[in-house]
């Protein structure tokens, strides 16, 4: 991970027209939304995960430390899987993310009350989206 270098001009193409799919699952805790590899141009699908993995910083989803890229709005991040194995590129607007959300007193309450709720969420065999 190095310093943060925007995305090139194909990159922010291809994430303003992406069909991102929002969340649904986590819409009432943790809003989101995210794009499929199979379903988006790969080589850019890949080119953006190598983008995020190369210039994103660590931040944390509770006890877990993953790789996030800030661009515009938006927060960017994957589950960490090797890029051959990443299926899923997740996105949120800056404010939803959990160090925001943990600075400004905004976890939701369920994961509030039981914060290892949401890493055993995340260590599922299920992906995360």
């Amino acid at each position: 991970m190095g310093n943060s270098v925007p995305l090139t001009e194909a990159l922010r193409e291809f994430v303003r027209t992406a069909p991102w799919t929002f969340a649904k699952t986590y819409a009432a805790t943790w809003p989101h939304e995210y794009i499929v590899r199979d379903r988006v141009d790969e080589s850019l699908f890949i080119a953006l995960v190598t983008h995020i993995r190369t210039y994103g910083h660590e931040g944390q989803f509770y006890r877990l430390t993953l790789t996030y890229f800030d661009e515009g709005d938006h927060v960017y991040w994957t589950m960490g899987e090797p890029i051959d194995e990443t299926e899923i590129v997740n996105r949120c607007r800056r404010d939803q993310t959990y160090e925001y959300r943990l600075a400004h007193n905004l976890l939701p309450e369920q994961q509030k009350e039981r914060p290892n709720q949401a890493l055993e969420v995340a260590a599922t065999p299920r992906r995360v989206r």
